[in-house]
């Protein structure tokens, strides 16, 4: 076995402190410092245009140090005025400056501060619209889907369920590194920062309410780990793993996997199959891609395919699920098809076609 001991994971996943939140899929917008720097300028040109305005009119101005305003006494005043301080010791005194302070200067105050105050107002609605948006999300959030890990693997078990009719609002993918986040964030899956052998990660993930889990790590002790502390979350979601070694499997079960996929081996079967056979072996990756060519379902026993043998139906059905028994389609104990019996199938796949109830894609390992 080449799992570290329990305890040496657990220790190590107690000194391994991340911080952990919520990232749902953004609009793309401009930077926040583009932004802020933008306003920025354009509040330094609305006091650079009021400066010089007062300055025009120096001589209808009266400084109470020295009678006179110079350039240097308009910016004063400008500073003053628009940031609404008001000192008082620059003061307009003929008609024309006073005629310019009403309908030129006072404008130019109001959008000063409309130009700084709405940035700060801005950034707090900001924050209070994401803070509805994740209140939102987790009270609505019902049977999802949470795959762990965004690699090579999550990537395409995504694709793969989404590819069935699966909606993205309906995935939460949890990684610890913030830019798998956000490329998964950018995608439009929901998305939480931190490590999944920790409970509290996965309850902002809301494993207790999802419907399936998928664990893509690119560490085995770290997929057992994930199983344990989600099996014990949720007691009845279907959990998928996949594992490097092929030994390992075993302990994933054992953990509260469903089912294990070994990707290592996989791998090398169909390299294998692919050279004896390189066209069973693109007719076997054809299957593994959903939603193009051929795909393999699981789907009902329907009412006219009752009573009958499993080469009768309309598809091309390879095995039948009764119980707890999955049975060839050439097994004699399966008899005549029974409608509470589920048949595994390679059917024909449709581009854009939305899966019907019932029906749930198959990987073959």
């Amino acid at each position: 076995m080449k799992l570290p001991g329990h305890d040496a994971i657990a220790r190590q996943a107690d000194e391994h402190l991340v911080t952990h939140r919520v990232e749902l899929p953004k609009k793309v917008v401009e930077r926040p410092i583009r932004q802020v720097g933008r306003r920025l300028l354009l509040a330094l040109l609305v006091l650079v245009a009021t400066a010089l305005i007062v300055y025009a009119d120096h001589e209808g101005y009266n400084d109470t140090s020295d009678g006179s305003v110079d350039l240097l006494d308009a910016f004063y005043y400008a500073t003053v005025t628009l940031s609404t301080t008001g000192y008082g010791d620059v003061t307009p005194v003929s008609d024309a400056a006073r005629f310019t302070n009403i309908f030129v200067v006072t404008p130019l105050r109001v959008l000063f501060l409309i130009i700084l105050v709405g940035t700060t107002l801005e950034v707090l609605t900001e924050r209070t619209r994401d803070e509805w948006r994740l209140n939102r999300w987790r009270s609505t959030l019902r049977d999802h889907t949470v795959v762990v890990g965004f690699g090579t693997k999550g990537r395409s078990a995504v694709q793969t369920v989404c590819a069935t009719g699966l909606k993205k609002e309906q995935v939460v993918v949890v990684d610890p590194s913030s830019k798998v986040i956000d490329a998964a964030t950018a995608d439009g899956y929901a998305g939480v920062i931190g490590d999944a052998t920790r409970s509290e990660v996965l309850k902002r993930a809301e494993v207790h309410r999802a419907r399936q889990i998928i664990i893509a790590t690119q560490r085995d002790d770290t997929a057992v780990l994930v199983a344990l502390t989600a099996r014990q979350l949720n007691r009845g979601a279907k959990i998928v793993a996949a594992v490097r070694e092929e030994e390992n499997a075993p302990l994933l079960k054992q953990s509260g996997a469903d089912a294990v996929i070994t990707s290592a081996s996989a791998a090398g079967r169909l390299l294998g199959l692919s050279v004896l056979s390189p066209a069973a072996g693109m007719v076997l990756e054809d299957l593994i891609q959903q939603g193009s060519g051929l795909d393999m379902v699981e789907r009902p026993v329907v009412k006219a395919e009752v009573g009958r043998s499993p080469r009768e139906t309309d598809d091309l059905v390879v095995s039948v699920i009764r119980g707890h028994r999955v049975l060839g389609y050439d097994d004699p104990a399966i008899g005549t098809l029974q409608l509470t019996d589920r048949l595994i199938a390679i059917v024909r796949a449709t581009p854009g076609a939305r899966v019907t109830p019932g029906v749930r894609p198959m990987s073959p390992e």
